[in-house]
């Protein structure tokens, strides 16, 4: 059974992990979500639940105006052949999330540890980062320490790459 809002936010709490939540109506994209800003600084992000050709999984977490190009990511990031979009009903298996509620704290539910999170380097030097809690009727800000400490806490050692603005690959 994948982890509810509470639970998240009592093991943030149990790693001394500050963080702030404001709830909101349900959001499904990053459109939906932009209109909600007033109140939460910080960077604001798009979470992609990808898979290889060898079905190896990645969550890539970028800002959500980032332009990522999916036909050459997989060379920056040493995957088997291109990128596509991991399904719903992966998703929920393996990150306990429904669609338009994909987030980093998906890892809590990881247990086995088959995803690879790969969190974007232009992200990373925003000191408060937004994110949904396994649902898309909250957003939670933390640090970016804060997010990392986290994702370790789960096994999820997190990468921080360039995934913005690479090169596509040639037609």
């Amino acid at each position: 059974m994948p982890k509810t809002p509470d639970q998240l936010f009592a093991a943030l709490d149990a790693l001394g992990i500050a963080h702030r939540t404001v709830k909101h109506p349900p959001v499904f994209t990053v459109e939906q979500a932009a209109s909600l800003r007033g109140e939460t600084p910080g960077g604001h992000t798009k979470n992609l639940f990808l898979r290889d050709k060898k079905h190896a999984l990645y969550l890539v977490v970028a800002l959500e105006n980032t332009e990522i190009d999916l036909k050459g990511l997989h060379r920056t990031l040493g995957a088997n052949g291109r990128f596509s979009f991991g399904s719903a009903d992966l998703l929920r298996e393996v990150w306990g999330v429904e669609p338009g509620a994909v987030t980093p704290f998906g890892a809590i539910n990881d247990t086995q540890v088959r995803v690879t999170v790969v969190l974007d380097s232009s992200m990373m030097e925003h000191e408060t980062l937004n994110y949904h809690p396994l649902v898309n009727t909250m957003t939670t800000s933390l640090t970016r320490d804060g997010l990392v400490k986290f994702l370790e806490s789960t096994g999820h050692v997190p990468r921080i790459e360039r995934v913005s603005g690479l090169l596509p690959d040639a037609p």
